[in-house]
């Protein structure tokens, strides 16, 4: 009697244990499924600001160069102060830096993570600017030993040559890429500016519509009017505007986003006029019919406004 009861016990006990390791498989399928759904909604995550994160990629595809850096002029930047507004990962902020010789641009980008990464592309950029600068030394250096050498033997004409050669490897020292560009976190639309901060050039390339789709109409004319505030006098704003067209491939992307498309009353066809009647710029230029090798989709007209 009391070994069929104990048994009866033990069979209980290993039934129990059934179920609850059933239970635990039950429980494990469903954080599992829980976490396929999660890393699923990642994967689909969109970006309502068009902050993309490998926008450049196919911005320009295999080309070597942007081609919106091909209008683009010397003297709206050499020696100047300039903001990239909604630089992304810095790639386009870089390369108007070193290629126009900027005294100093800033980029700023509502992403965190963009601007991180155009942190870590201003590091890369800098070790590789220095070991070009170490190159450079090196066959500096070598030149200098051979012209040595060539005052001692007292050839004329080939020491001219040596000077030459050396004063051709020996170009003017460029400024620390550090010195000159800087990145940080913000949205221009809704943060204060210091006071003390004025621009000669602010550029503003296929952000607008991100901006209206998210702030509406007051959003845009508030970005436009910061801008006109920050600019020096005689100072240029360099516009790139996505048409309306594109509005609609991307209104879905918030509900915020949707409601704004709806009530907006500027579209894009309206911003020359704005700029000039009512934010107070002078005058405008066009300065792409088309952007030569621009990648589908991005054959985007530019404009320049001067203050």
């Amino acid at each position: 009697m009391l070994k069929s009861c104990l048994e009866r016990e033990q069979d209980d006990m290993e039934d129990k244990g059934r179920n609850k390791g059933s239970v635990e498989e039950e429980d494990n399928e469903k954080v599992d499924e829980r976490q396929t759904q999660t890393k699923k909604r990642k994967r689909k995550e969109i970006a309502i600001y068009g902050n993309y994160k490998n926008y450049y990629g196919y911005r320009t595809k295999d080309l070597k160069e942007d081609p919106r850096l091909m209008v683009l002029k010397k003297e709206w930047f050499e020696g100047k102060d300039c903001l990239d507004i909604g630089c992304n990962q810095g790639l386009i902020t870089m390369s108007i830096a070193k290629k126009f010789s900027c005294r100093s641009i800033c980029g700023v980008d509502i992403d965190s993570y963009l601007i991180e990464t155009a942190n870590w592309n201003l590091r890369r950029s800098a070790k590789m600017d220095n070991a070009s600068c170490k190159f450079s030394n090196a066959n500096r250096s070598k030149v200098s030993e051979e012209t040595n050498a060539l005052e001692h033997s007292g050839t004329a004409s080939l020491n001219e040559g040596a000077a030459n050669l050396l004063r051709d490897s020996n170009p003017s020292q460029e400024p620390n890429i550090f010195d000159v560009v800087s990145f940080r976190e913000e949205n221009f639309v809704l943060s204060r500016q210091r006071c003390s901060e004025a621009y000669d050039t602010i550029l503003c390339l296929s952000v607008t519509k991100w901006v209206h789709l998210n702030w509406g109409d007051d959003g845009l004319i508030t970005l436009f009017a910061k801008i006109w505030r920050l600019l020096r006098p005689g100072g240029v704003f360099i516009l790139e505007a996505q048409n309306w067209k594109s509005y609609k491939s991307n209104y879905q992307v918030s509900e915020i986003a949707t409601f704004n498309y709806n009530n907006i009353l500027f579209p894009p066809l309206l911003f020359q006029d704005i700029l000039l009647d009512k934010i107070g710029f002078r005058t405008v230029e066009n300065i792409t019919a088309s952007l030569p090798g621009s990648a589908a989709g991005f054959n985007r007209p530019i404009f320049v406004f001067c203050k």
